[in-house]
């Protein structure tokens, strides 16, 4: 579930979904590519701020939905979340206020800045799970944090809010009851009467021929992990995994 609502001017997208850590559904990431592309023309807000609900930005995929399905095809519902935010006219923040996994932190990439706070935490676990970076990841992790990023992704590296500053992924840290005003004051600061924002996110953006280039590397690698059977095999031990009793648990 997502909610939209608008505060001062911006659209604020929240992942609504606690219980699951804003786990993204199939049906949930076309919503957020709608709600992009429904608010990023400039005609009705300054710009957009994502942020999440309870103690997670978003745990990325919803694997247990996702177990069973084309891999390709929900890689390519993640690229047109990226696609719809790198079509805007306008400011896209992301306020990361948790836990950031996976495809939902490698959307963030995309996003002109990333504001978080002290709980928040980048996770790349995909190489583990037998899985493939989406989001044009391959292209735009490297453009952020350099030569790292080949690290990053194949230790499935979990970082934390500092961490993740000090690597680039976020560019500010605030309190957690200042994360979406600063988010909507950066949007403010860059749309003040006068600035030729829309312009320069034009050309300072990644390429749109680059980032398709991705799109199209990362899905014929999603093909790959599928049709080796890694992907499916990786997604069993995890659900697995979390259907395990917790110690001391009942049953």
């Amino acid at each position: 579930m997502i909610e939209v609502t608008e505060r001062d001017e911006v659209a604020l997208i929240t992942l609504a979904r606690p219980a699951k850590l804003n786990a993204l559904t199939s049906s949930m990431r076309r919503d957020l590519a709608a709600a992009v592309r429904g608010h990023g023309d400039g005609k009705g807000v300054k710009g957009i701020v994502v942020t999440g609900t309870g103690r997670a930005f978003s745990a990325g995929e919803d694997i247990h939905q996702a177990a069973g399905r084309s891999l390709v095809d929900e890689v390519a519902s993640f690229h047109d979340m990226t696609r719809a935010v790198l079509e805007t006219r306008v400011p896209v923040v992301a306020a990361v206020n948790g836990l950031a996994v996976g495809g939902a932190a490698e959307w963030t990439l995309c996003f002109d800045t990333r504001i978080g706070t002290p709980a928040a935490e980048y996770f790349l676990p995909e190489n583990h799970i037998g899985l493939s970076v989406s989001n044009a990841a391959s292209y735009l992790l490297p453009r952020l944090v350099g030569a790292r990023a080949l690290r990053l992704v194949l230790d499935s590296t979990r970082m934390s809010a500092q961490d993740a500053l000090a690597a680039g992924l976020l560019d500010e840290i605030v309190a957690p009851e200042a994360l979406l005003d600063a988010a909507i004051a950066r949007v403010h600061h860059w749309t003040a009467p006068g600035t030729a924002t829309a312009v320069h996110l034009g050309l300072l953006r990644p390429p749109t021929r680059e980032v398709e280039r991705a799109f199209e590397a990362e899905t014929e690698a999603a093909r790959l992990v599928e049709e080796a059977g890694i992907a499916q095999e990786g997604m069993t031990k995890f659900i697995d995994r979390t259907r395990r009793p917790r110690r001391g648990a009942p049953g």
